[in-house]
């Protein structure tokens, strides 16, 4: 296949815009930091973020390229189907139940970022160490969503993925060390209209698709066989247990992240913040209809009458790749160049959030708190900046072994869901609790997730929980471990708290031995 110069030209234009946004950005947030923390201003906007800003910075950031790809990916897949597409229901309701439990006690407080409340109730030095999962989990992701731009860009224009991942870095580090939320709220909104304009609206890909020869009624195909299984799919009943761990843990687990708290603490007030949670939910739900109508369409599709040919894309093993394979194959060229446009926008608009995200917690909760306590704001700001352009540059690094940065990025988004996310909910809601029973937490919550093994990175289980079964040499586990998992470090939590205040309180340990 040539060089798509259109596609590329298009493209180009697509990466200049949003530079000249976050350029444009990072200026007015200049203007408007007369008289404010610089620091602030960076990382929470200032708090004087508009709910319509507000709202688009949101829902573009958890509608991002694995968002739309994967949700295209799951229906097209014979094995999973539309009733495994968990993620769209999953993060709505994360914002809701975000917005109705955890906004307003985050927001009253004026935190900055999620580990205050952390720090302040545990201690610098748990804070430390629950710093770390979300922080292997921004730069993961980053690097993931890299990766995936640079494989859809090789699809449709022919180019090598590793310039696409090198000039996509580029913008996004740029960008964001100029102008922090500011350039990233902005720009949010820039790369969402145009996901909406180009994959979303009824007059430009999805008719296209639907329409194509090639193609079979996906009314039909949702409860017949076809060219492959029904893309309804199913649940059996020995694969329920997985399905519930993995819709709690979308939910439960999306909560705890920076990237959700930054845009709720930027808010002006407690009540804009949960109005911007609420409605992002619906607007991250309704962005995924057109990748499972274009999952529906590939599942649909007998590929041997496209130039694509067979095997189809399943055999090749690009599955992954569906949805720029039907905007190549079934769309005309001009359509495909579109659909190309809100992949890379999906993905910038998650990019920059994990960016912003590592380098806020790293210059807040550890320069400015652990390292530097005497540090000016402005040394802050530069730590920020550096502490981006390295996250920025490792992730880019890291984007080139795409073949394991998905499995290394959910491993570690586990590992978030099973320590950071009780140890949030005792920091916010059960005050009493204290570092002893944090420490105790965390330990207890590592070691039964590293335990529990993970079968994408051949890591074997040593803990094997009821229903574990070896399935093609690879162990799989059925039982829902992950909020077993959480569950218990939570209830060790509370537990160990209460016993260290105890014996304390009634000196049947020496006061002296209370560090904490």
């Amino acid at each position: 296949m040539a060089l798509n110069i259109p596609g590329l030209v298009s493209l180009s234009v697509f990466f200049m815009l949003t530079l000249a946004t976050g350029i444009w950005a990072s200026w007015k947030s200049k203007k408007d930091q007369q008289n404010r923390n610089p620091t602030e201003m960076a990382i929470v906007g200032g708090r004087n973020i508009n709910v319509f800003i507000g709202l688009f910075t949101a829902t573009a950031t958890w509608v991002g390229g694995a968002y739309i790809n994967g949700t295209a990916e799951i229906v097209y897949l014979p094995s999973k189907g539309l009733l495994w597409v968990q993620a769209p229901v999953g993060f709505a309701l994360s914002l809701v139940i975000g917005g109705f439990f955890f906004v307003n006690p985050m927001r009253s407080k004026n935190y900055v970022t999620v580990m205050d409340p952390l720090q302040e109730t545990y201690g610098n030095v748990m804070g430390s160490l629950l710093f770390i999962p979300p922080l292997l989990g921004e730069v993961f992701w980053f690097a993931a969503i890299l990766a995936s731009l640079g494989a859809t860009m090789r699809v449709i224009l022919d180019i090598g993925g590793s310039l696409a991942i090198i000039v996509s870095a580029c913008t996004v580090i740029l960008y964001t060390l100029l102008g922090g939320l500011y350039s990233v709220a902005y720009t949010d909104v820039i790369q969402l209209v145009f996901i909406t304009l180009s994959l979303a609206s009824p007059w430009v890909c999805i008719p296209f698709a639907l329409v194509n020869s090639a193609t079979e009624s996906i009314y039909y195909t949702a409860t017949h066989q076809s060219y492959q299984d029904p893309w309804i799919g199913k649940i059996e009943k020995q694969y329920l247990g997985r399905w519930l761990d993995d819709f709690f843990y979308l939910v439960l687990g999306s909560i705890p992240w920076q990237t959700y708290f930054q845009r709720v603490l930027s808010a002006a007030s407690p009540g804009q913040a949960r109005l911007i949670s609420y409605l992002s939910g619906l607007g991250c739900f309704s962005m995924a209809i057109p990748s499972v109508l274009i999952g529906a369409v590939a599942a649909s599709t007998d590929w041997n009458q496209t130039s694509y040919g067979l095997p189809s894309p399943l055999e090749r093993g690009e599955s992954a790749m569906i949805l720029p394979l039907v905007l190549h194959y079934l769309c005309p060229a001009y359509i495909s160049i579109a659909g190309l446009g809100a992949i890379a926008a999906a993905t910038m608009s998650s990019a920059d959030s994990a960016l912003l995200s590592a380098g806020s917690m790293f210059a807040h909760n550890i320069y400015r708190k652990i390292l530097r306590k005497k540090a000016t704001e402005m040394e802050v700001l530069w730590a920020m900046r550096t502490s981006m352009l390295v996250f920025g540059a490792g992730a880019a690094g890291l984007a080139f072994y795409s073949s394991s940065i998905y499995d290394l990025w959910f491993l570690s988004g586990e590992l978030v869901y099973a320590l950071l996310f009780p140890q949030l909910c005792c920091a916010l809601f059960i005050p009493s609790t204290n570092t002893y029973g944090s420490a105790a937490g965390f330990l207890v919550g590592l070691l039964l997730r590293l335990l529990a093994g993970e079968p994408a990175l051949s890591i074997p289980p040593v803990i094997c929980y009821p229903a574990c079964s070896l399935v093609n040499g690879t162990y799989s586990q059925l039982f829902p471990f992950k909020i077993f998992t959480m569950l218990l470090t939570l209830g060790t939590i509370i537990a160990v708290s209460y016993l260290a205040a105890v014996l304390f309180q009634r000196n049947v340990l020496p006061r002296r031995w209370d560090v904490c």
